[in-house]
């Protein structure tokens, strides 16, 4: 469960099956994830994009080997001390795997509850609103109904007001105005263009990585930045940074 939640962070689903199977295949365990090098499983990782996430893994894999016995801890403060875990990634592993009574927000919910009060929402507020309306012994039923209302429903640019159930509770449909939910935390948010992005150069370094070695002097080129060499130098130096590529005389690696 943490490594489907992990993997579908910012990813769609359609991507996220393939790899999910494969890692399970190769990682069926935390021991099993802990003891692989991180460049096997950035390797496995190619194509679903944010490597930092697999790398989050890898680590919080060691965690629960070194202080749970490898089995994935189920409370929510542990769960949150875990390396790239968050609220919601927390709070799903508990909903979903455990069905623990606890509530998750995810982008879709956040706008439900946002409409429904007619106020921009801070993400304390929408998560203390989405706690105070899960029915004890029905999280996993309600998270999962709750999420696909504002997918299919009470979506971002055209809601059908008429087709809800909970129309009759919604402020916004009743007094109207601006729509609460842009303005509200955790809604998504336009992303940045990907062509000519940093995520789009450090991507195809780190695709030419899991093929083999390249010399640092090469790096500008494999991601398309042959005329941006300082751009380049500082997205290098960015990646061996946060632990994601090696330099070993003169060539990158993976870890």
């Amino acid at each position: 469960m943490l490594v489907s939640e992990v993997m579908l962070q910012q990813t769609q689903v359609h991507r996220v099956l393939p790899k999910f199977e494969a890692f399970i295949e190769s990682f069926p365990n935390p021991q099993a994830c802990a003891d692989a090098p991180l460049g096997e499983l950035l390797t496995l990782w190619q194509g679903l994009g944010y490597p930092r996430r697999c790398r989050n893994l890898h680590e919080a894999a060691k965690v629960v080997v070194r202080d749970h016995g490898g089995v994935v801890p189920g409370e929510l403060e542990v769960l949150l001390s875990l390396p790239g875990i968050g609220d919601y990634t927390a709070r799903a592993v508990m909903a979903f795997a455990d069905s623990r009574d606890v509530a998750v927000v995810d982008t879709n919910i956040a706008r439900v509850l946002a409409r429904l009060v007619n106020e921009p929402l801070g993400k304390a507020r929408a998560q203390n609103l989405a706690d105070e309306l899960v029915p004890l012994g029905s999280a996993w039923e309600w998270n999962q109904v709750f999420m696909d209302l504002g997918a299919t429903v009470c979506t971002s640019r055209a809601p059908r007001c008429a087709d809800c159930p909970i129309a009759g509770e919604c402020r916004w449909k009743h007094h109207g105005g601006e729509d609460p939910a842009p303005a509200s935390a955790m809604t998504s948010k336009p992303q940045g263009r990907f062509e000519g992005s940093d995520r789009q150069a450090r991507g195809r370094l780190m695709r030419a990585l899991t093929e083999s070695g390249v010399k640092r002097t090469d790096a500008a080129a494999v991601m398309g930045l042959s005329g941006q060499r300082i751009r380049a130098a500082k997205l290098v130096d960015d990646l061996i940074g946060e632990g994601l590529v090696v330099l070993t005389n003169e060539y990158l690696t993976l870890p």
